[in-house]
Protein backbone atom coordinates (compact mmCIF):
# COMPACT_ATOMS: atom_id res chain seq x y z
CA UNK A 1 0.00 0.00 0.00
CA UNK A 2 1.39 3.35 -1.01
CA UNK A 3 2.56 5.36 2.01
CA UNK A 4 1.44 8.96 2.46
CA UNK A 5 4.43 11.09 1.61
CA UNK A 6 3.95 13.66 4.31
CA UNK A 7 2.56 13.63 7.84
CA UNK A 8 0.08 16.36 7.04
CA UNK A 9 -2.40 16.67 4.22
CA UNK A 10 -3.58 20.04 2.94
CA UNK A 11 -7.27 19.63 2.23
CA UNK A 12 -8.25 23.14 1.19
CA UNK A 13 -7.08 26.70 0.72
CA UNK A 14 -10.40 28.46 1.04
CA UNK A 15 -12.07 30.99 3.30
CA UNK A 16 -9.14 33.29 3.96
CA UNK A 17 -6.47 30.66 3.33
CA UNK A 18 -7.70 28.30 6.06
CA UNK A 19 -5.73 25.06 6.01
CA UNK A 20 -6.91 21.90 7.74
CA UNK A 21 -3.96 19.75 8.71
CA UNK A 22 -4.77 16.08 9.04
CA UNK A 23 -2.63 14.00 11.41
CA UNK A 24 -1.48 10.62 10.21
CA UNK A 25 0.52 7.77 11.67
CA UNK A 26 3.02 9.60 13.88
CA UNK A 27 0.71 11.15 16.43
CA UNK A 28 -2.63 9.33 16.55
CA UNK A 29 -2.84 5.57 16.98
CA UNK A 30 -5.71 3.36 18.09
CA UNK A 31 -5.44 -0.24 19.19
CA UNK A 32 -7.68 -2.81 20.86
CA UNK A 33 -5.48 -4.87 23.19
CA UNK A 34 -7.53 -7.67 24.69
CA UNK A 35 -6.66 -10.13 27.45
CA UNK A 36 -8.95 -13.13 26.98
CA UNK A 37 -9.09 -15.42 30.00
CA UNK A 38 -10.83 -18.32 28.23
CA UNK A 39 -10.77 -19.99 24.85
CA UNK A 40 -14.26 -19.36 23.46
CA UNK A 41 -16.20 -16.15 22.86
CA UNK A 42 -19.17 -15.68 20.55
CA UNK A 43 -19.88 -13.22 17.75
CA UNK A 44 -18.35 -9.81 18.38
CA UNK A 45 -16.11 -10.98 21.21
CA UNK A 46 -14.24 -13.47 19.03
CA UNK A 47 -13.19 -10.63 16.74
CA UNK A 48 -11.40 -8.93 19.62
CA UNK A 49 -8.88 -11.77 19.82
CA UNK A 50 -7.28 -10.61 16.54
CA UNK A 51 -5.39 -7.52 17.69
CA UNK A 52 -4.04 -6.85 14.18
CA UNK A 53 -7.46 -6.23 12.62
CA UNK A 54 -9.69 -3.20 13.18
CA UNK A 55 -13.23 -3.58 14.47
CA UNK A 56 -15.55 -4.32 11.51
CA UNK A 57 -18.01 -1.51 12.34
CA UNK A 58 -16.11 1.06 14.44
CA UNK A 59 -12.67 2.48 13.73
CA UNK A 60 -10.61 5.68 13.60
CA UNK A 61 -10.51 7.56 10.30
CA UNK A 62 -7.47 8.85 8.45
CA UNK A 63 -7.30 10.80 5.21
CA UNK A 64 -9.63 13.33 3.66
CA UNK A 65 -13.22 13.64 4.94
CA UNK A 66 -15.95 14.70 2.54
CA UNK A 67 -16.80 17.95 4.39
CA UNK A 68 -13.23 19.24 4.65
CA UNK A 69 -13.48 21.28 1.45
CA UNK A 70 -16.85 22.78 2.41
CA UNK A 71 -16.72 26.57 2.69
CA UNK A 72 -19.02 26.78 5.75
CA UNK A 73 -16.91 24.24 7.62
CA UNK A 74 -13.67 26.02 6.69
CA UNK A 75 -15.14 29.40 7.66
CA UNK A 76 -16.01 28.08 11.12
CA UNK A 77 -12.59 26.49 11.63
CA UNK A 78 -10.89 29.67 10.45
CA UNK A 79 -12.94 31.77 12.85
CA UNK A 80 -11.74 29.73 15.84
CA UNK A 81 -8.27 28.81 14.64
CA UNK A 82 -9.12 25.11 14.60
CA UNK A 83 -6.75 24.18 11.80
CA UNK A 84 -5.74 20.69 12.98
CA UNK A 85 -7.86 17.58 12.89
CA UNK A 86 -7.18 16.10 16.31
CA UNK A 87 -9.11 12.86 15.77
CA UNK A 88 -11.87 11.27 13.72
CA UNK A 89 -13.89 8.10 14.28
CA UNK A 90 -16.64 6.35 12.36
CA UNK A 91 -19.21 3.70 13.19
CA UNK A 92 -21.43 1.70 10.86
CA UNK A 93 -24.78 0.25 11.85
CA UNK A 94 -25.27 -3.28 10.53
CA UNK A 95 -28.81 -3.57 9.14
CA UNK A 96 -30.25 -0.38 10.73
CA UNK A 97 -33.97 0.18 10.97
CA UNK A 98 -35.33 3.17 8.99
CA UNK A 99 -36.13 5.27 12.07
CA UNK A 100 -32.75 4.50 13.63
CA UNK A 101 -30.87 5.60 10.52
CA UNK A 102 -32.95 8.78 10.26
CA UNK A 103 -32.46 9.72 13.92
CA UNK A 104 -28.68 9.32 13.68
CA UNK A 105 -28.55 11.56 10.59
CA UNK A 106 -30.73 14.21 12.26
CA UNK A 107 -28.63 14.21 15.44
CA UNK A 108 -25.42 14.42 13.38
CA UNK A 109 -26.76 17.55 11.64
CA UNK A 110 -27.54 19.10 15.04
CA UNK A 111 -24.06 18.26 16.33
CA UNK A 112 -22.08 19.49 13.33
CA UNK A 113 -20.57 22.92 13.97
CA UNK A 114 -20.56 22.77 17.77
CA UNK A 115 -17.78 24.89 19.30
CA UNK A 116 -16.22 24.20 22.70
CA UNK A 117 -14.09 27.00 24.12
CA UNK A 118 -11.04 26.42 26.36
CA UNK A 119 -12.06 25.18 29.80
CA UNK A 120 -15.70 24.85 28.71
CA UNK A 121 -17.82 21.74 29.28
CA UNK A 122 -19.65 20.15 26.36
CA UNK A 123 -22.98 18.40 27.05
CA UNK A 124 -24.33 16.25 24.19
CA UNK A 125 -27.97 16.38 25.31
CA UNK A 126 -27.82 20.16 25.45
CA UNK A 127 -26.53 20.36 21.87
CA UNK A 128 -28.89 17.79 20.35
CA UNK A 129 -31.89 18.72 22.47
CA UNK A 130 -34.90 16.58 23.36
CA UNK A 131 -35.77 13.63 21.13
CA UNK A 132 -39.38 14.38 20.24
CA UNK A 133 -41.60 14.01 17.19
CA UNK A 134 -42.09 17.78 17.23
CA UNK A 135 -38.36 18.20 16.63
CA UNK A 136 -38.36 15.65 13.81
CA UNK A 137 -37.25 12.47 15.56
CA UNK A 138 -38.85 9.14 14.66
CA UNK A 139 -39.38 5.79 16.35
CA UNK A 140 -36.18 3.76 16.62
CA UNK A 141 -34.72 0.87 18.64
CA UNK A 142 -33.44 1.36 22.18
CA UNK A 143 -32.42 -0.87 25.08
CA UNK A 144 -34.74 -1.31 28.06
CA UNK A 145 -33.67 -3.83 30.65
CA UNK A 146 -32.52 -6.83 28.63
CA UNK A 147 -34.86 -6.16 25.70
CA UNK A 148 -34.91 -4.02 22.57
CA UNK A 149 -37.87 -1.64 22.46
CA UNK A 150 -39.04 1.08 20.09
CA UNK A 151 -38.94 4.68 21.26
CA UNK A 152 -38.86 8.16 19.72
CA UNK A 153 -35.23 9.09 19.12
CA UNK A 154 -33.99 5.51 19.27
CA UNK A 155 -30.53 5.24 17.74
CA UNK A 156 -29.16 8.57 18.97
CA UNK A 157 -26.81 6.67 21.29
CA UNK A 158 -24.69 5.95 18.23
CA UNK A 159 -23.79 9.66 18.26
CA UNK A 160 -22.69 9.41 21.90
CA UNK A 161 -20.61 6.30 21.24
CA UNK A 162 -18.84 7.74 18.22
CA UNK A 163 -18.18 11.05 19.96
CA UNK A 164 -16.84 9.20 23.01
CA UNK A 165 -14.24 7.47 20.87
CA UNK A 166 -13.26 10.74 19.19
CA UNK A 167 -12.76 12.54 22.51
CA UNK A 168 -10.66 9.65 23.82
CA UNK A 169 -8.45 9.79 20.72
CA UNK A 170 -8.18 13.57 21.12
CA UNK A 171 -7.14 13.09 24.77
CA UNK A 172 -9.92 15.31 26.07
CA UNK A 173 -11.19 15.07 29.66
CA UNK A 174 -14.38 12.97 29.86
CA UNK A 175 -16.70 14.20 32.60
CA UNK A 176 -19.73 11.92 32.08
CA UNK A 177 -20.12 8.66 30.19
CA UNK A 178 -22.50 5.73 30.68
CA UNK A 179 -22.18 2.28 29.11
CA UNK A 180 -25.16 0.54 27.56
CA UNK A 181 -26.89 -2.17 29.55
CA UNK A 182 -26.15 -4.67 26.75
CA UNK A 183 -23.53 -4.93 24.04
CA UNK A 184 -23.77 -2.80 20.90
CA UNK A 185 -22.50 -4.21 17.58
CA UNK A 186 -20.61 -1.17 16.29
CA UNK A 187 -17.72 -0.82 18.82
CA UNK A 188 -15.84 -3.17 21.17
CA UNK A 189 -17.16 -3.65 24.71
CA UNK A 190 -16.01 -0.79 26.90
CA UNK A 191 -15.99 1.77 24.09
CA UNK A 192 -19.70 2.58 23.90
CA UNK A 193 -21.72 5.42 25.45
CA UNK A 194 -25.45 5.81 25.95
CA UNK A 195 -27.57 8.90 26.55
CA UNK A 196 -31.13 9.40 27.80
CA UNK A 197 -32.42 12.96 27.64
CA UNK A 198 -32.77 14.41 31.12
CA UNK A 199 -31.32 11.28 32.75
CA UNK A 200 -27.98 10.27 31.23
CA UNK A 201 -25.64 12.50 29.25
CA UNK A 202 -22.26 12.37 27.59
CA UNK A 203 -19.99 15.30 28.39
CA UNK A 204 -16.35 16.34 28.28
CA UNK A 205 -14.25 19.39 29.04
CA UNK A 206 -12.01 21.19 26.58
CA UNK A 207 -8.74 20.80 28.48
CA UNK A 208 -6.72 22.43 25.67
CA UNK A 209 -5.82 26.11 25.43
CA UNK A 210 -7.73 26.70 22.19
CA UNK A 211 -11.31 26.36 20.90
CA UNK A 212 -12.50 23.05 19.49
CA UNK A 213 -14.82 22.53 16.52
CA UNK A 214 -16.89 19.33 16.24
CA UNK A 215 -18.21 18.13 12.91
CA UNK A 216 -20.42 15.14 12.12
CA UNK A 217 -21.95 13.61 9.03
CA UNK A 218 -23.64 10.41 7.88
CA UNK A 219 -23.15 8.65 4.58
CA UNK A 220 -25.28 5.59 4.03
CA UNK A 221 -25.23 3.58 7.27
CA UNK A 222 -21.92 5.12 8.46
CA UNK A 223 -21.55 8.00 10.92
CA UNK A 224 -18.30 9.97 11.09
CA UNK A 225 -17.40 12.53 13.76
CA UNK A 226 -14.21 14.58 13.97
CA UNK A 227 -12.77 17.16 16.36
CA UNK A 228 -10.58 20.06 15.21
CA UNK A 229 -8.30 22.24 17.32
CA UNK A 230 -4.84 23.77 17.42
CA UNK A 231 -2.70 21.01 18.96
CA UNK A 232 -2.14 17.36 18.14
CA UNK A 233 -3.00 14.89 20.90
CA UNK A 234 -0.48 12.34 22.21
CA UNK A 235 -0.56 8.70 21.15
CA UNK A 236 -3.59 7.03 22.74
CA UNK A 237 -3.90 3.24 23.06
CA UNK A 238 -7.02 1.39 24.21
CA UNK A 239 -6.75 -1.72 26.38
CA UNK A 240 -9.60 -4.10 27.29
CA UNK A 241 -9.58 -7.09 29.61
CA UNK A 242 -12.54 -9.44 29.43
CA UNK A 243 -13.17 -10.48 33.03
CA UNK A 244 -16.20 -12.72 32.50
CA UNK A 245 -19.16 -13.41 30.28
CA UNK A 246 -22.57 -15.02 30.54
CA UNK A 247 -24.15 -16.99 27.71
CA UNK A 248 -27.34 -15.65 26.17
CA UNK A 249 -30.47 -17.77 26.42
CA UNK A 250 -33.04 -18.43 23.71
CA UNK A 251 -36.70 -17.45 23.79
CA UNK A 252 -39.02 -19.30 21.40
CA UNK A 253 -42.17 -17.67 20.05
CA UNK A 254 -45.00 -19.38 18.20
CA UNK A 255 -45.40 -18.51 14.51
CA UNK A 256 -48.00 -20.64 12.75
CA UNK A 257 -47.09 -19.12 9.37
CA UNK A 258 -43.83 -21.10 9.34
CA UNK A 259 -43.42 -24.66 8.08
CA UNK A 260 -42.93 -27.49 10.61
CA UNK A 261 -39.29 -27.59 11.67
CA UNK A 262 -38.60 -24.12 10.23
CA UNK A 263 -37.12 -21.49 12.53
CA UNK A 264 -36.81 -17.74 12.04
CA UNK A 265 -34.31 -15.71 14.10
CA UNK A 266 -35.91 -12.42 15.12
CA UNK A 267 -33.19 -11.14 17.46
CA UNK A 268 -29.74 -12.83 17.45
CA UNK A 269 -29.07 -11.63 21.00
CA UNK A 270 -25.69 -11.18 22.68
CA UNK A 271 -23.75 -12.67 25.56
CA UNK A 272 -23.34 -10.80 28.83
CA UNK A 273 -19.83 -9.45 29.38
CA UNK A 274 -17.78 -7.80 32.12
CA UNK A 275 -14.97 -5.65 30.69
CA UNK A 276 -12.17 -3.68 32.32
CA UNK A 277 -10.82 -0.83 30.18
CA UNK A 278 -7.87 1.53 30.42
CA UNK A 279 -5.75 3.80 28.23
CA UNK A 280 -2.04 4.31 27.84
CA UNK A 281 -1.12 7.82 26.74
CA UNK A 282 2.33 8.43 25.30
CA UNK A 283 3.61 11.99 24.90
CA UNK A 284 6.26 13.09 22.38
CA UNK A 285 8.91 13.33 25.12
CA UNK A 286 8.40 9.66 25.97
CA UNK A 287 6.26 10.21 29.08
CA UNK A 288 3.77 7.35 29.45
CA UNK A 289 0.59 7.68 31.52
CA UNK A 290 -2.01 5.01 32.29
CA UNK A 291 -5.65 6.11 32.68
CA UNK A 292 -8.12 3.71 34.29
CA UNK A 293 -11.58 3.77 32.70
CA UNK A 294 -13.20 1.35 35.13
CA UNK A 295 -15.31 -1.76 34.62
CA UNK A 296 -18.44 -2.06 32.46
CA UNK A 297 -21.09 -4.73 32.95
CA UNK A 298 -23.22 -5.81 29.97
CA UNK A 299 -26.24 -8.03 30.55
CA UNK A 300 -27.02 -10.88 28.15
CA UNK A 301 -29.57 -10.11 25.44
CA UNK A 302 -31.91 -13.07 24.76
CA UNK A 303 -31.91 -14.70 21.37
CA UNK A 304 -35.49 -14.66 20.02
CA UNK A 305 -36.52 -17.40 17.60
CA UNK A 306 -39.94 -18.01 16.02
CA UNK A 307 -41.20 -21.49 15.08
CA UNK A 308 -44.32 -23.59 15.28
CA UNK A 309 -44.76 -24.57 18.90
CA UNK A 310 -46.89 -27.67 19.37
CA UNK A 311 -49.15 -27.71 22.40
Amino acid sequence: MKKVAKDIFYTALLSGMVIILIGYIHHIFFFNNVNVHNETLDDLLTQLEDKSSPHPYGKPVYGFLNWEDDSSFLDLCGQYGAILRMAAFQTTLPDPLPGEKYNVALAADLLAGAVVKPGEFFFLNKVIGSYTRERGFKEGPAYSGNQVVSTVGGGVCKIATTLYNVTVLANLKISERHAHGMLVPYVPPGQDATIVYGVKDFSFRNNTEHPLVIWANTEGDTLTIAIYGSTYPPKVTWHHELLSWQKRHTIYRNNTNLHPGEEQIIIPGADGVTVKSWLTIEYPDGTLITKDLGIDYYKPMPRVVEKIILE
